[in-house]
């Protein structure tokens, strides 16, 4: 995305498009950034960092299928890392107050394979890692059968896939709904 892998100063560049694309002060983006950099003395998170931090926080499940889809979606650029300013972007959504922001970025996350909609399988997929990771009983409801239930009730055109309309729709109309896509509540009885 732009940042030199190497830099120990954030540029005056990179201040400027953080400040306008994410919700945070230039103070708050140099405590951060001053943060990452400590953690990434290179300046760059790669996969494995990423999955040390999802290892220390989900101890009782294996979280390496959901931090992958958490690195596939937060690495813009496809380079294989995470630089200061694609993280702070994924830190911005995914700490946004506006719901409709945090659900387009998890549509992002479900749409694995980028075509703009969410199929069955790829919703599948995210449900199995976000029960890996949390170490969900075999006696949770089955991927596959939550999937057929989120699909009941957002595929409004029966079309087989979710568009981003009806996932974000489907999310912000329906309490429980938006609970059963919600990791904390995923494995929820």
């Amino acid at each position: 995305m732009g940042l030199k892998p190497s830099k120990k100063k954030l540029s005056k560049e990179d201040m400027q498009f953080l400040k306008k694309h994410t919700h945070f002060t230039e103070r708050q983006i140099k405590i951060w950034y001053q943060g990452f950099m400590k953690d990434c003395p290179k300046g760059l998170l790669t996969k494995s960092k990423l999955m040390e931090v999802y290892s220390d926080l989900f101890r009782q499940g294996n979280p390496e299928a959901f931090c992958d889809h958490v690195f596939r979606t937060f690495d813009h650029d496809n380079s294989g890392h995470i630089d200061f300013k694609e993280f702070m972007l994924a830190i911005s959504v995914t700490s946004a107050k506006d719901p409709k922001e945090k659900l387009t970025w998890a549509f992002t996350m479900y749409d694995k394979n980028k075509d703009g909609t969410i199929e069955k399988s790829e919703m599948v997929d995210i449900i199995t890692a976000i029960y890996e990771m949390l170490g969900c009983s075999d006696s949770q409801e089955p991927p596959e059968e939550r999937t057929e239930k989120i699909f009941k009730k957002m595929d409004v055109n029966n079309d087989g896939v979710l568009s981003r309309e009806e996932f974000i729709s489907g999310c912000l109309d329906d309490d429980d709904l938006r609970q059963m896509l919600t990791v904390d509540a995923i494995c929820a009885p």
